[in-house]
């Protein structure tokens, strides 16, 4: 499990959500999702991510305009944008693009990296050998679960403010691959190639489908 070389304390700046999904999705492979719990610092190192384009979009929430539950998509860029679904977990997704315009990512898989005891006391599992950390954030709503993400908590927060407890870092890793496939969990434009792995990463999801480096 790559080790960082320093705390994290500077988030990723808005300029870094500023562009397309599909080139920040690219970029946010290797960084860290952070959060503040209490006296805690739970860490992981993002792995997988699938990137929603809008209006153009028919998979996005952002497709048939703006509403109360999807401004935050909308913009700014660099704000937290947390969905509930099938009634029992949530996701967490990032805002791109200009103001005005509606872009996001969503966060697919994470690799633990600090805060592992946390991460499993919020999700209530076991880690009795080292293949039980792939519990823990190995999909969105796992990852949500164990990072204590919720609608009511996050939803809009600003994640390149240094002082919320939830931003979005960078500790110097690089992935030295990169793969791109279809999008998963979804009816709508599932063809469409959107997902982007570190590859080789054992904390991505579990289904395999075609995929291209990039």
């Amino acid at each position: 499990m790559p080790k960082s070389p320093h705390k994290y304390t500077d988030p990723l700046p808005r300029t870094f959500y500023d562009h397309d999904p599909r080139d920040v999705s690219r970029e946010l492979l290797g960084k860290v999702l952070v959060r503040r719990q209490q006296k805690k610092l739970l860490v992981g190192r993002i792995v997988e991510v699938e990137a929603y384009l809008g209006k153009d979009d028919p998979a996005a929430h952002s497709a048939a305009g703006r509403t109360a539950r999807n401004a935050v998509l909308f913009g700014p860029p660099g704000y937290a944008y947390v969905y509930f679904i099938y009634g029992n977990h949530y996701c967490l997704n990032v805002s791109c693009l200009p103001d005005g315009i509606a872009g996001g990512i969503l966060f697919r898989a994470l690799e633990p990296v600090e805060g592992i005891k946390e991460m499993a006391r919020l999700r209530e599992v076991s880690m009795d050998k080292p293949s039980d950390l792939r519990k823990l954030t190995s999909g969105p709503g796992k990852l949500a679960e164990a990072f204590g993400i919720t609608r009511e908590r996050d939803n809009g927060k600003d994640l390149t403010n240094a002082s919320s407890d939830l931003f979005i870092a960078e500790d110097g890793y690089r992935p030295d691959r990169i793969l791109v496939t279809p999008r998963i969990g979804i009816s709508k434009a599932a063809e469409r190639p959107l997902r982007y792995i570190i590859a080789g990463n054992s904390f991505v999801s579990d289904r395999e489908l075609p995929s291209r480096l990039i």
